[in-house]
């Protein structure tokens, strides 16, 4: 399946939006985009990534989880065994557009992690830890400059939002916890960058591959149903609809609906509160 070019036909809603997505970003990178010009905070950035995600996520739970399990599909921890013929849970989609996004050429982290982790992989450690201990009482995202990882930090909660999530954890034979509830806070999403700032072309850049690992991420479990005994239809049908699922593009088409709207108008109002940064000052930052 060919790859989308999300960021150039999806924003495309006003004159400016046009201005603003139609030339390509430069490598982020590039030592010609730390200078003077408007940028973006850090933790503005990563609220912006954090939503398009959350949006991603309710798509896939919602649409290709939770219904496809009406229809007799399945999702499995171990889904990427050959003997085991299912998709990804939730919070395996997101480590698995994670995955993706490691081998972009961007410095952008994406971790979902737990204080009670069913693999010991997701435990949180050192700063990360420390905020999560107080985003338990108190909800909040936290930003931070987390000096564990030299990166700054965006953590948001991550609750149970379907019950089939809560029995998955109480039940699991190793859940370090089996009293969740819904609603809880079960972990955080965690994002991280090494600079304070981007630049707006390095922001679209970043959503770009946020967009394109999410697209990766799909077409694998799309790959893998294809392979079933019993494959699914896969075309512009949805599991509501019956045994079946969306391709690569109308997943894709429907996360670029849910989340564009949204997302200009975060990027639109950056633009215009986004401070300039003197090149004196961007050769100062560590």
């Amino acid at each position: 399946m060919s790859k989308p070019t999300f960021i150039l036909s999806a924003l495309a809603l006003t004159c400016l939006a046009i201005y603003l997505f139609v030339t390509a970003p430069p490598p982020i990178e590039d030592p010609d985009q730390v200078g003077s010009g408007p940028r973006i905070p850090v933790a503005e950035a990563l609220t912006i990534l954090n939503a398009e995600n959350a949006r991603v996520r309710s798509i896939y739970t919602r649409d290709i989880v939770g219904a496809g399990l009406k229809v007799g599909l399945k999702f499995d921890e171990d889904w990427k065994d050959d003997a085991v013929q299912a998709g990804p849970l939730p919070a395996l989609f997101l480590r698995e557009t994670s995955l993706r996004l490691e081998r972009r050429p961007v410095p952008l982290g994406l971790f979902l992690g737990s204080k009670y982790p069913i693999a010991s992989a997701n435990q949180f450690a050192g700063d990360q830890a420390t905020a999560f201990t107080k985003m338990e009482s108190d909800g909040k995202p936290a930003y931070f400059y987390s000096k564990d990882t030299k990166r700054h930090t965006a953590m948001f909660a991550d609750r149970a939002a379907v019950q089939a999530c809560v029995t998955c954890h109480n039940e699991h034979p190793d859940s370090p916890k089996s009293d969740w509830a819904l609603h809880d806070i079960m972990g955080a999403t965690t994002w991280t960058l090494p600079s304070d700032s981007v630049s707006h072309s390095q922001m679209l850049e970043l959503i770009d591959a946020l967009r394109g690992s999410v697209a990766e991420a799909y077409g694998s479990y799309l790959n893998k149903a294809a392979q079933f005994p019993h494959p699914p239809a896969i075309g512009e049908s949805w599991p509501a609809q019956g045994y079946a699922l969306p391709t690569q593009e109308v997943f894709m088409a429907r996360v670029k609906r849910d989340c564009d709207e949204g997302t200009l108008e975060a990027l639109l109002a950056q633009r215009q509160t986004s401070p300039s940064v003197s090149p004196e000052t961007a050769e100062a930052r560590p």
